[in-house]
């Protein structure tokens, strides 16, 4: 897979990395989590794994959209590479909600890491949520309760070395300060990814923009963590999209 802006925005990291994508109603990120997903299952020789959380689309969404971009998702899940749980299946199915749907959730979500992680040569696992607003709304609004979720799943980075990542809507909140939840989600994330419109309103070739803060990468002379900031456009077509730097785009 070759590298691209933002995957040289994200850096190599490794394990335990907790990933962030804010976005917002002009400028969704979803095509964010596609990129990270892909990247997640892109060595076929990797025994690498996903655990998928989708409280936004059905898993046929994402298959469709990966399949454009060069993934089979059927394949990886029968590989057993992805664990795919469709929130809005399973919500249906068992009828639990609020705070009993989440414990529920995380007991499953542990359970599978650790049954992958018992499987010979499992090295890594990916963990996604799509999407931290939508679980709020199973949260019957209450933000303390995701927060909890999110602090429950951010345990397995530390405890098995595994990866989050997490996608947020900045704007969908109506409250002037930036609430509890968008603030320990930045607080707590290694690097945050943030889809903007373009300050300059829109633009035919141009859909949008992504600055990636990854935070700590350095220290600077008095020993303190430096993050590194990159800015750059995008723009999104059918099987891929295009990240290039203002002015720079190529024809």
């Amino acid at each position: 897979m070759s590298m691209n802006l933002l995957d040289e925005a994200l850096g190599g990291g490794g394990g335990g990395r907790v990933i962030l994508i804010e976005d917002c109603v002009e400028t969704s990120g979803a095509f964010v989590v596609h990129h990270l997903l892909k990247r997640s299952l892109s060595n076929p020789h990797s025994s690498d794994v996903v655990v998928f959380l989708s409280f936004a689309n059905p898993f046929s969404h994402y298959d469709r959209i990966l399949r454009k971009m060069g993934c089979n998702l059927v394949i990886q899940r029968d590989n057993k590479r992805l664990l795919f749980f469709d929130m809005l299946m399973l919500k249906r199915a068992d009828g639990k909600k609020g705070e009993e749907l989440l414990l529920a959730l995380y007991g499953e979500v542990q359970k599978a890491v650790e049954v992958c992680l018992s499987r010979e040569g499992i090295q890594h696992i990916t963990l996604i949520i799509d999407d931290i607003s939508l679980v709020e709304v199973d949260a019957n609004g209450s933000s303390n309760l995701v927060l909890d979720f999110l602090h429950y799943c951010y345990t397995l980075t530390a405890q098995f070395g595994c990866s989050l990542i997490t996608l947020n809507h900045e704007d969908v909140y109506s409250t002037v300060d930036r609430p509890a939840l968008l603030l320990q989600s930045e607080y707590l994330a290694d690097v945050v990814i943030k889809a903007e419109p373009l300050a300059t309103g829109l633009a035919a070739d141009v859909h949008g923009q992504l600055t990636v803060v990854n935070k700590g990468l350095r220290l600077d002379g008095s020993g303190n963590s430096i993050s590194r900031i990159r800015n750059f456009h995008f723009k999104i077509k059918e099987t891929s999209v295009d990240y290039f730097y203002p002015g720079s785009q190529l024809k």
